[in-house]
């Protein structure tokens, strides 16, 4: 019997722009998931809560190109009110613990940066190609791997496979057949993409 463990965790992927997510902190750490968040989602809801904001938040926030707000004070309890997800990542732990508490009372997901055991949810590496997605967890053991496996993929999936998608819909859209049918169609169309890559 293998004594590895296995990951246990459910991947979901969030509708941003239908969510409320409030990042604590507009420090360094504050900035990357802010940074990698409109990355993968620019049309999401986020506002940042922090008594001092760094320039690079404040050029995001002056950009049309993204639904930012900022709330310019310390972090309060009531601020949570009006969130769905929340992403304590400021540089004192004392305050990310606060976050923490706050959130589990009001039955807010919370994220806290660098500390696995205080996240309900983990923010992984995201490849994007197109409709095509995919999030990549270590479990929160090692953030580098996931940052190299996301690089790797990157490199090996084709750049026009972004027009795969669409087409297999349309193919799918256009048979007449039972679902079980639909499926073993599919499944036969696309298995010569895997040989493919052999």
């Amino acid at each position: 019997m293998s004594n590895l463990t296995t990951n246990t965790l459910y991947p979901v992927f969030f509708k941003l722009s239908k969510l409320k997510m409030l990042i604590v902190g507009a420090g360094q750490v504050a900035q990357e998931k802010l940074h990698f968040i409109l990355k993968s989602s620019p049309d999401a809801q986020v506002t940042v809560i922090a008594p001092e904001i760094a320039p690079e938040i404040i050029d995001l926030f002056n950009s049309s190109s993204f639904h930012i707000n900022i709330i310019n004070k310390e972090f309060y309890e009531e601020v949570l009110d009006s969130f769905d997800l929340v992403v304590a990542a400021t540089n004192i732990k004392s305050l990310n613990q606060q976050v923490y508490a706050a959130a589990k009372l009001k039955k807010v997901l919370i994220n806290v940066a660098d500390t696995p055991e205080l996240c309900d949810f983990y923010m992984g590496s995201i490849v994007t190609k197109g409709d095509l997605k995919i999030a990549i967890s270590t479990n929160g053991k090692s953030p580098t791997f996931a940052k190299r496996f996301r690089q790797l993929l990157e490199q090996i999936l084709p750049d026009n496979i972004e027009e795969l998608l669409p087409n297999l819909q349309q193919l799918r859209n256009k048979l007449q057949l039972s679902f079980s049918e639909k499926v073993s169609y599919l499944n036969e169309v696309t298995k010569s993409l895997i040989e493919q890559n052999k």
